[in-house]
Order: C-alpha cells, then structure tokens, then sequence
C-alpha cells in the first residue's frame, strides 16, 4: 500500500476497487461510472449527507439518489463502507440471484437505498418530489427552534440522464419551484455505450439549467476532492435554487487502456485490466474486495455521525411532542402510515338521480369532502385541473411563495408529474395524486412501472376514459389503455360505474399498500346508480360484485362491465326480462381486487354454471376472455375511435341496448 496517500484518497480507491471487484466477480456490470465519480460519493457520504446506518429511515435523513443507477457498486461499497447493513459477501453477489445487491439499486431491497433507479431520468425527476415532499412537511409540522425537517434532495446524474426528456421537464418544475433543497452532481464523463457523445450530445448543459433557474457550478477536475466540497458547501448555501454542479470526470479512472472509453461503461474490466488497475492506486493485484483497516475505520466514523444526528432529532422531537402535543401525534400518524380516525365519515353519499354526473365530476366532489379530514393528501394535475376535477378548493397552491399549499401545478409535464409522484410517495408523511387524461397515461409509463416495482402508492387519476369523451377523436380516445395498465404487475386500476362507486375507489386507494392505484373516470355523464335496489357501492372492494340479480329464475347469462358501460348492461337487463330472458348484472370496477378475493366469493360471482357471459368496456377485448370463458363474448373496442359526438360513437361502435340484447340472445341461442 502506498504510503503516500492520504486516508480520503485511500478511501476513493477503495471504494474504486471493491466496484470493479464486484462487477469482475459477477462478469456483468459497468465498472468505469464508479471509478470516475467515487470521488463525488466520497465527498457526499464522509462529508456532507446525513443518514443513520442503523437507522436508515430515519426521517430527517438526507435522501441520495443514484440516478445513473447503472453505476450502483459505487452506493453499495459506500453502503458497506460507512455501516449499513451491506456485508462484503452482498458486494461479493452483486448480480445474482436472491442478492440484495441487485444489477440496479432497488429500494426495499437493500437499507440505504431511497428509490429504485435505472431507467434514466427517472432518478432525477424523482427527486424533484422529494424535494416538494420536504418543503410540504416542513411547512406543515416545523415550528421556531424545532426544524424537524431540514434535509436535503443530493443526486449524482449522468451524460444519460441529461439526454432524456423527462430530466428536461423535472428541472424546469424544479427551477419555477425554487427547490433550494436539491443538491445534484453532473457525472460529465462524456462517454455513453456508442461511444464519445460529442456523437449525439453537443449543448451548454451549464446554460440550460441556468434557464432553468437553477444554481450551476463547475468542477474542471474530478479528482479534485476539495473543489468538490467548496462547490457542495456553496450549494447548500444557495437555498432558493436547486442546483447542479457540474463535474468533469474520466470513466474508468485509473485503467491505463480502458479509462475515457465507452468499453468499461458496460462490461468488467477483465482480470489483466483490474491488476494495472489496482497497482496504478497502490493496492495489492492479489487481493479481492480487500479494505484497509484504516479506510474501514474512517468510513464507520463518517456512519456514527449519522448515528449521533439522529439521536439529537429524537431528543428534539421528544421536546416538540410536549410542545405541540397535537401536531406530533398527527405527524406520528401519517408517518406510519395511518389514515386519521373517523375519515371515512366524510365520504359522501351520492342520491340516485336521473340527472347524470361524469365520475370525474364525482371524483372531485369526494376530493373536496375528504380533504379537511386528509390533511396528508396532497396533489394536482398536468394543466387539467378543470378538466379533470381535481382542485381542492378550500387550500392554496403549493408555490415558492407558500409551500403550505396542496394543490400542485404541474403544468404539461405529464413525464415529470409521475416521477414527481413516486419521490412524493416515498416519503413517510404524505400523500400524493396526479391527473391528467387516460390517454396520456403513455407518457407515464416508466414511473407507474417503477411504482409497482417499488410497491408504493402513488394515485394516478386518469379522466376522459373511454370514446365517450367524444369530438376530439383518435388522439384522444384510449382503446389500448386500460389493458396496458392491467398489464402491470402490483397495479391496482379502478374503473368505477357511478358516483358512489368513485366515493368507494378513493377509499379503496387511500387504504390501499402494495402499488400503485389507478382510478379511470369518465368524462360524460352518468346516471346515480340507486343502492337500494342494486348492489351496494361499498363493494366495490371486491373488484367485482352482483350489482343486479336475475329476478324470479336463475340468470341464464351474466352481463359484465366496467365503467360507463355498467349502466348500459343495467338498461339491456331490463330488456332482456321482458323477453323473458334472465340475466345477471355484474360490476366489476377492478380486476386486480377481485383476483384477491377467495375461491368462494369468485364462484358467487361467477358460477361455473353459468357459461354464458358477456362482457362490454369500451376498450381493448384482451383480457377479458379470463371472465366470459369459451363461451361468452365480448362486446369491446377493436379499433381507434372516430372524431363525433359521444351519443354517435356508442352506435357505431355497438355499445348500445339493442346490441347487447342481440348478442346475449345469440350466445343463448335465441
């Protein structure tokens, strides 16, 4: 070992060859990303980041992200390094099966990881939610002398970040919200898989985010530690803008053939490569995830700092219960997770009327009676709040002025809403919905994916569900959407029939864990659904249930829907029991909820007697044939919608009374 090198420069290369260690052992990963940024890691974990090892939820910690997910051995040795619960045999499995070290860092899965990262951008914009989520808390629960929540939003981000669109959208948002609480370091290697990307990324990345109202530095070296903690130290100086600062590094730093090259961005080093590597820092070539003795301890004493911070915010926390008896109890609520009592009492009861309401109408109406009893609930829209229902009207809007506010503007950011969302729904306290059109739902597919991934709860509210939104036509009119979003493992999607149906799916996602929800509103109206002479709303929580029962014989079929459609198979019963042809009516707002339910209750559903079944949704037939077996048929969109009213569009498209009575009286044979 080279003597020469002080303990932060020993601890850099530690931290440099235990990642190509890791990724040699695995023969799979990209080993040059921590070489070059294990100097910016070290800076964040030894000097500036606080966090428990111990304790690694703890509230007021510094939240990391590693938006440049790929290059994750460099957060798993700083995690092993500094206490967490990250032994060396973890790093020594990097990449394989049941490891917690998995070939992206995945939160839930290993401590000290705050969300999973990988697809690129996503990290980033993720960041932009919490950092709303600290200023909403802040602005809720602190108080003069008791700063409960005062942590910082640090990232280190890629060339890759930088090129996607999702990042470009995150940092305007971040820039008009004046996030001072974001603090990013810009790993500018200039390398991507193609190769130098002066090949396809040639902008001022330094000009764009100062458009952006962000606070910009540069580092011209960067291995030069003490550069990187003057620009950290004035980033948390500046308080009113995020900032970025921007780091020029070399990929692979230290590896005489491959350094500055796109081959060590993606693949190890190989054996030869790792021995220049390891003798050009010093270090034992015969030696394997090998840890000076004084590195361990400096890195465990990083960690105790941590340790001791956290101890000193219990004991202020223990100060602020006895002063603010109230607000801590509510703060200890909703951190783990507790609605407050009684809330569901302030959910309303929609009398059965002729007069027609669109759920996203009922939608915004159960918002407003719930939300003086939620005060966690929190969210907005993509510049459709007007459409979408989803003002609550009694609060404010959350901007650099009043971080108290729980409306939130996205603007046509539908990108950096969803990644916002899943940041806001990591964090204990709150919690976050976003609207937009279900159409639009495609611009959100890579937060809605990770969100499952990641089992959180972010709701999604998507409106204008169907081609009963009518005159604005194919690019509007979702056919395939409903079916991608089912698609997804540990998604929940609620397509409710009515106004107390909505009433319904709000509580089935507020009480929901595990993923996240998706309620499907309409934008035409539709009639109240009478609970006294049907099936009551509050079963919704079944996913499906028997809303209207074959009157005086058995059902010789079973008519199912979703949605809109639910009041036309009602219609089409009744037109079936004056020919003397008995049918049963079955709500089935969500697949997910009823697949939960036990064998029993899906055969009082569904009887496997009764194989006579049809079903209508005004979108993509796939899926349904699970539920209408060999048997059944299904009355479903099979093509793109068409530009005319929505009255027009349900004729031509057969989603109306007669059709459904010909093709229940063909499946029957009559």
């Amino acid at each position: 070992m080279d003597s020469n090198l002080n303990i932060e420069e020993l601890a850099i290369n530690t931290v440099r060859t235990l990642s190509i260690d890791a990724v040699q052992k695995a023969n799979s990963g990209h080993p040059g990303m921590p070489m070059g940024a294990a100097p910016m890691g070290h800076v964040l974990y030894a000097h500036y980041m606080k966090y428990n090892p111990k304790n690694p939820d703890w509230a007021n910690r510094d939240r990391f992200i590693l938006s440049a997910g790929h290059g994750c051995m460099l957060q798993y040795s700083l995690l092993h390094l500094t206490g967490f619960n990250v032994t060396i045999d973890d790093l020594k499995n990097f990449r394989q099966l049941n490891s917690k070290t998995a070939g992206h860092p995945e939160y839930g899965l290993i401590d000290g990881v705050d969300v999973t990262t990988g697809p690129l951008g996503q990290g980033f914009a993720n960041g932009v939610g919490f950092a709303i989520a600290q200023k909403h808390l802040a602005s809720r629960f602190n108080r003069p002398g008791f700063d409960l929540f005062d942590y910082k939003i640090y990232a280190i981000c890629s060339d890759g970040d930088m090129m996607e669109g999702v990042t470009s959208e995150a940092a305007s948002l971040a820039g008009h919200l004046e996030l001072g609480n974001m603090i990013y370091l810009y790993d500018d290697n200039h390398i991507s898989i193609e190769g130098d990307t002066d090949i396809a990324f040639t902008e001022d990345v330094t000009k764009r985010f100062e458009a952006y109202n962000w606070h910009v530095q540069e580092v011209s070296d960067g291995n030069d530690i003490t550069a990187i903690i003057n620009a950290v130290r004035n980033a948390k100086a500046e308080i009113h803008r995020p900032s970025l600062i921007k780091v020029r590094t070399q990929i692979a730093y230290g590896s005489p053939n491959k350094a500055n090259t796109s081959g060590s961005h993606g693949s190890p080093l190989g054996a030869d490569e790792i021995r220049l590597v390891k003798e050009f820092f010093g270090f034992d070539p015969d030696k394997s995830f090998f840890v000076p003795k004084e590195v361990d301890e400096y890195y465990q004493a990083a960690g105790q700092k941590g340790t001791e911070a956290n101890q000193k915010w219990d004991e202020l926390f223990a100060q602020y219960k006895t002063k603010y008896p109230e607000l801590a109890e509510a703060y200890e609520q909703a951190h783990h997770g507790e609605l407050p009592k009684d809330w569901k009492k302030t959910l309303p009861v929609f009398a059965p009327s002729k007069d027609k309401m669109a759920t996203r109408q009922a939608s915004g109406k159960v918002l407003n009676a719930i939300a003086a009893s939620l005060p966690g609930l929190i969210g907005g829209s993509a510049d459709l709040a007007p459409s979408t229902d989803t003002n609550l009207k009694e609060y404010t809007s959350f901007t650099p002025e009043d971080r108290t506010g729980r409306n939130f503007h996205f603007g046509i950011r539908e990108h950096a809403m969803g990644s916002a969302l899943v940041g806001m729904a990591l964090t204990k306290g709150v919690i976050p919905f976003g609207a937009t059109f279900l159409m639009f739902s495609e611009y959100m597919r890579p937060p809605i994916r990770l969100a499952a991934i990641m089992k959180i709860r972010p709701i999604f509210v998507y409106t204008h569900d169907s081609i009963g939104l009518g005159e604005d036509g194919t690019t509007h009119q979702p056919v395939e959407q409903l079916i991608s979003l089912r698609s997804i493992p540990n998604i929940t999607l609620i397509r409710p029939a009515d106004a107390n149906e909505t009433a319904q799916a709000w509580r089935v996602a507020l009480e929901h864990k595990d993923g996240p929800v998706a309620l499907v509103f309409t934008r035409q109206g539709l009639p109240v659904l009478d609970q006294e002479k049907y099936g009551k709303a509050e079963n919704l929580e079944k996913g499906a249930y028997i809303l209207s029962e074959a009157e005086g014989k058995t059902a010789e079929l079973i008519l199912i829907a979703t949605g809109s459609e639910v009041a036309l198979i009602l219609d089409a019963q009744a037109k079936l029991k004056e020919e003397g042809i008995a049918a049963r009516v079955v709500s089935m707002p969500s697949w997910e909820l009823f697949e939960k339910q036990d064998a029993a209750y899906k055969e009082k559903v569904f009887p496997k007697a009764i194989r006579k079944r049809l079903a209508v949704e005004t979108g993509s037939p796939l899926g349904w044939h699970k539920y209408v077996t060999d048997e059944g048929d299904i009355i479903a969109m099979h093509t793109f919608g068409e530009s005319a009213p929505a009255e027009e569009l349900y004729k031509v498209f057969g989603f109306t009374i007669d059709n459904v009575v010909t093709k229940s009286k063909a499946l029957l044979g009559k």
